[in-house]
């Protein structure tokens, strides 16, 4: 039997403080409802009433003041409405790369390298001998007096070339990668959320490169009936809407903001879940939502075409297992050279994570 197994919460077990053990829920809840505060904390009464979250000693109402004072949410507006705050908004993006990176910390491919050896800002463990046309900054003296003083003793200490060790750098490869995540209405279509994993990702995402990787760029794309760019710190509040899936409009605003990139290696990832069934020609609305409609179906084809001229690859997360939906992914993937994975729910951070590690250790020429 597949599924997961819950135990009684135990605030004894992991020794944090009674706050930060509730505010691990509170961000948690926080991205399922969008960013409502009053939701989320109607959640944790509801939970705290089953599962004992507090005590006689600290209780809810204790938690909601700490939020205040330590400026996780705001206070009430004229409306009566609680807001998160610009640190709670970082502490879920955090929150997010911990769930979702954390667990990949053990299989991961080094620190994003090229293995471009050079004068890189990234040193190799390894040595190896000195060879005409080294740098001088490039030479590893502690390892080379130790190598001279083995070769010729310590009483008549000298070094020669052949003595000398050098410690090579790898560049590390510049990237800018746009997600685009599907907002249609499929999204959370037949009970099963969809939306939350994405929005997981994209935050992870984000505050993996703006921590690890500054000099990278992470551009973010929704895409229902039509395509716009979303800020990061937005993404917490992200939901899906009434849309059909314009798969052609996302495409072609990651291809622009693409284009105005400087960095030499592009990508795209897309998270979707379902088929592209809508093209917005002039002002008019083009949809079909039964089968694959090869007019759009064309349009997707030949951006993918055009990404793969432009040595821009697409990476496609599929969140569904239907085989004419497969068929259309594989097509798309072909015509672009790019990649594609038909990624269950739960294993949707990983793959994203592994394939963006993965990418960053190829070498740039």
């Amino acid at each position: 039997m597949r599924g997961f197994q819950f135990s009684r919460f135990d605030p004894e077990r992991d020794g944090k403080p009674r706050f930060e053990q509730l505010l691990d829920i509170f961000l948690q809840l926080l991205t399922y409802t969008s960013g409502d505060v009053q939701e989320a904390l109607q959640w944790m009464n509801e939970l705290d009433k089953k599962y004992q979250l507090t005590d006689e000693n600290y209780g809810m109402g204790d938690f909601i003041e700490d939020l205040r004072e330590k400026g996780y949410i705001s206070d009430p507006d004229q409306a009566g409405q609680l807001k998160i705050t610009p640190k709670t908004e970082q502490g879920i993006r955090k929150r997010s790369l911990e769930e979702i990176f954390g667990k990949l910390k053990k299989t991961k491919q080094g620190d994003h390298h090229s293995f471009k050896p050079g004068q890189g800002d990234e040193t190799n463990p390894e040595t190896r001998p000195f060879r005409f046309g080294d740098m001088l900054e490039q030479i590893d003296f502690t390892e080379s007096i130790r190598t001279a003083q083995i070769n010729h003793g310590i009483d008549s200490f000298h070094i020669r070339e052949d003595d000398l060790s050098i410690r090579e750098t790898d560049y590390k490869a510049q990237t800018s990668t746009v997600l685009m995540i599907d907002i249609s209405h499929s999204m959370i279509l037949y009970g099963e959320d969809r939306i939350t994993p994405a929005k997981k990702v994209a935050m992870a995402l984000s505050e993996l490169i703006k921590t690890r990787y500054p000099k990278d760029t992470l551009d973010i794309v929704v895409f229902g009936n039509d395509a716009w760019p979303i800020e990061v710190k937005d993404l917490p509040y992200l939901q899906v809407g009434p849309y059909h899936t314009n798969t052609v409009a996302g495409l072609e605003l990651a291809m622009d903001i693409l284009r105005r990139r400087k960095n030499p290696n592009k990508q795209v990832f897309m998270i979707t879940d379902g088929k592209p069934t809508c093209l917005k020609i002039g002002k008019r609305y083009y949809k079909n939502s039964f089968g694959l409609d090869r007019k759009v179906v064309n349009r997707c084809l030949n951006l993918a075409a055009q990404c793969k001229k432009l040595r821009i690859p697409i990476t496609t997360f599929m969140i569904a297992t239907d085989p004419y939906l497969q068929r259309f992914v594989q097509e798309f993937t072909e015509m672009n050279q790019g990649k594609a994975y038909f990624a269950s729910l739960d294993k949707l951070g990983a793959f994203i994570f592994k394939d963006f590690e993965s990418g960053k250790s190829k070498t740039v020429f």
